[in-house]
């Protein structure tokens, strides 16, 4: 019987040892998937952007039209991630972001730094973001500057 069991043990590491290497594979698979073909990673996944370098690029990029606390030629961005569009009463917007229903999350907020007519026509925004990746960033730091 001891010979018995002892051979078992072996075929016991041994289904393991696969299973892990399955679950990892598995796991891989998932983390791929989550990934669009523009770079950033689905709503409702985690965040793929560097919210450190998105600070610096919204500075460069976004900051001549548009701060986190104060409205200038652009809205206020505290806490767009989540918000509704068109919806800070102190800012005059366009009628077309005026009338617009959407919530501002990732997949939206990239999808307007890529194009904004494609999202909502006829707006004030005559800006875009060429790059993925630097799209990504920015939409991380105003994620985690609004507590998302």
């Amino acid at each position: 019987m001891r010979e018995h069991m002892g051979a078992a043990a072996p075929d016991r590491r041994a289904g393991r040892k696969i299973m892990v290497a399955m679950m990892a594979l598995a796991a891989l698979a998932m983390g791929q998937a989550m990934f669009t073909t523009t770079g950033v990673i689905a709503a409702g996944a985690a965040n793929s952007g560097d919210p450190i370098r998105g600070k610096t690029l919204f500075e460069k990029r976004c900051g001549g039209c548009h701060s986190l606390d104060t409205d200038k030629e652009g809205p206020r961005l505290r806490n767009v991630y989540g918000r509704k569009a068109g919806s800070i009463a102190t800012f005059k917007y366009s009628d077309s972001l005026k009338a617009a229903t959407h919530t501002w999350d990732a997949a939206l907020l990239n999808k307007w730094l890529t194009d904004t007519e494609s999202v909502v026509p006829d707006n004030n925004m005559d800006f875009h973001v060429p790059s993925a990746d630097e799209r990504a960033d920015i939409i991380a730091f105003l994620r985690v500057s609004g507590g998302n």
